[in-house]
């Protein structure tokens, strides 16, 4: 039996909702590029362009589209799930339960990458996801601004080396406690060394 035919079969066997989702996510991944070629693996519908690209597959309770190179994907407007321990090599889901409604514009967009990720031929371990954007708390940022000095030596640390102070800060449990660590995080950066380089618990 060929990859369509099985598709058909395993989309007219479902509930309703799910079957019209994944009627509409069909025709949405064809509208992208007219060379996607319908497979069947593991079971399961995928569509395939240069290699593997996406799959579908449906549970009890919702769908899910498996986007292969998930995790080198730029998602703005959120539809991945939040990652599972079980996501293996980099593959980033697209759930939808009944009631839902497809983002289209936004799925599109997903699938395009997906397509331009195997044209270019990018394999997971070519390129790394964007980081997520460091978020300083304001009355840190406010401190840091005040000296120039300061400000300066925090311009020219490192991701890692923000993220540090950040996540020091940030953990604080008491206001008492979170003051005296942003005192002692300006100094320390005034004197242009991170935290790990020099701070010790004592």
């Amino acid at each position: 039996m060929q990859a369509q035919e099985q598709i058909n079969l395993y989309i007219a066997e479902l509930p309703e909702w799910q079957r019209k989702l994944l009627v509409r996510l069909r025709q949405l991944v064809h509208t992208v590029d007219d060379e996607v070629e319908e497979t069947w693996k593991w079971g399961k519908p995928h569509f395939d362009h240069d290699g593997i690209m996406l799959g579908f597959a449906a549970f009890k309770n919702h769908l899910g589209v498996w986007f292969h190179k998930g995790a080198l994907i730029d998602d703005p407007k959120n539809l991945f799930a939040k990652q599972e321990k079980d996501e293996a090599k980099g593959m980033r889901g697209y759930k939808l339960v009944e009631g839902d409604v497809i983002n289209e514009k936004a799925f599109v967009e997903l699938v395009k990458q997906a397509v331009k990720l195997n044209k270019d031929g990018t394999k997971l371990g070519d390129a790394k996801p964007a980081r997520k954007a460091l978020v300083v708390p304001q009355e840190f940022d406010h401190c840091l601004h005040k000296d120039e000095q300061t400000w300066e030596n925090w311009e020219k640390f490192n991701y890692t080396h923000k993220k540090e102070y950040v996540e020091w800060i940030t953990d604080a449990k008491k206001d008492e406690t979170r003051k005296h660590r942003i005192a002692k995080a300006l100094e320390m950066i005034r004197e242009g060394v991170g935290k790990e380089e020099k701070y010790r618990v004592k």
